[in-house]
């Protein structure tokens, strides 16, 4: 997908779960949600792709944390280990989800498909050619988004680009 990716973590995110979270680009949770990798509690091994994917976004510490304790932890805490980028209370979340959303699609279209063809570069370096990230940044450059992004600043306004 060359749009990003949002995971909206709410209730239980265990095992799969949270696998299936860290797939995507952004996880947003609510503070009363419960994590869990209970591997080491059911004697399976964990994939590797899955290892260290949980490495690349939390770090060694705290993948080995939750990998060998098989502890139960919040939101907040999730947030503490990198888990998830933003944590909101549970009466708010819709609301500050909603928000979040509304900000990122007004965000140019080239740019954030630019920068994810770029992370997924640096964190795979063999998923996406450099060739083809410095492609998409140079498309940035010469686009009307650009020009946009140019004049709305001078004009103290909000962009509107149409990703082009």
């Amino acid at each position: 997908c060359n749009k990003p990716s949002i995971a909206l973590i709410q209730g239980i995110c265990m095992g799969g779960g949270i696998g299936i979270a860290l797939s995507c680009d952004l996880r947003i949770t609510s503070a009363n949600t419960r994590f869990r990798m209970p591997a080491a509690r059911l004697g399976l091994g964990y994939e590797i792709a899955g290892m260290k994917r949980s490495v690349q976004v939390m770090g060694y510490a705290n993948t080995a944390d939750i990998f060998f304790s098989a502890r139960t932890f919040d939101g907040t805490e999730a947030l503490r280990l990198g888990l998830v980028n933003r944590c909101f209370k549970v009466e708010h979340f819709d609301l500050q989800v909603n928000a979040v959303m509304a900000d990122l699609v007004t965000n140019a279209p080239l740019t954030l498909k630019a920068a994810k063809l770029a992370l997924r570069h640096i964190l795979c370096n063999v998923d996406e050619p450099v060739e083809n990230v410095e492609f998409a940044i140079s498309q940035c450059f010469s686009s009307d988004d650009y020009r946009e992004g140019q004049k709305a600043f001078s004009e103290k306004r909000k962009p509107e680009f149409q990703g082009r």
